[in-house]
């Protein structure tokens, strides 16, 4: 949430998805670019730590394929989502973590780390500093989300709104929903259920279909079909 310390306003939820057994979960700081994977550590670990919870990150462990295979729980933060992709790539992660989620283990992702949870990494917002493998990733969901979702248009800017470029995207992928996930707002899919979470409503794109808006109170599920 802006103006607000990082990570605080989903703490609670977090410690709810872990449960109360304390757990260190591993931590893949990937997507961070302009700091160090130690920063970055600490600054999710120190959130962390305050739910009775901790992160360890995979760049301690010589085997990261090892690492996430002996995971309690997987968490990837964001930064930007192409350096994350490349890096999962190149290490040989992306099969090991599937099979770890669909076993069961909690995953945990905001930014690029949501990104990364969708089929392909093409509705996020960053631009492609690096050129990763491909553009498919964990879909471990069958639907694309464009997090830090805008609807404004800023004066003086002369180019596409973000509603604009998911637009062009569907127009190209006409089977996928897009999901505008707003600030202040995070997804649960648990148990083959799949919830909106947060005070502000979320918009979802689909080929020939009008944007919806809808809140926490709506049913989500028909974006798992």
């Amino acid at each position: 949430m802006a103006g607000e310390a990082y990570l605080d306003y989903p703490k609670e939820n977090i410690k709810s998805f872990l449960g109360e057994h304390p757990i260190e979960a591993l931590f893949i700081p990937y997507a961070g670019v302009t700091l160090s994977y130690d920063t970055y550590e600490t600054k999710v670990n120190d959130r962390f730590k305050e739910i009775g919870h901790s992160v360890k990150s995979i760049h301690h462990f010589e085997n990261p394929i090892e690492a996430v295979l002996k995971a309690e729980a997987i968490v990837i933060g964001g930064g930007n989502t192409f350096e994350l992709a490349k890096q999962l790539q190149n290490n040989k992660l992306i099969e090991p973590i599937v099979s770890k989620v669909k076993s069961g283990t909690p995953y945990i992702g905001w930014s690029a780390g949501s990104n990364m949870a969708c089929p392909t990494i093409r509705t996020t917002n960053d631009m492609p500093i690096v050129e990763p493998e491909s553009f498919n990733v964990l879909n471990l969901v069958p639907f694309q989300i464009n997090p830090h979702y805008l609807d404004a248009h800023p004066e003086g800017h002369g180019g596409e709104t973000r509603e604009d470029r998911i637009n062009e995207f569907i127009e190209l992928n006409q089977n996928i929903y897009v999901v505008g996930l707003r600030e202040g707002c995070m997804l649960k899919f648990e148990n083959e259920n799949l919830k909106l979470i947060g005070e502000r409503k979320c918009r979802i794109f689909k080929y020939n279909n009008s944007p919806k808006e809808l809140s926490k109170n709506d049913d989500f599920n028909f974006l798992l079909k």
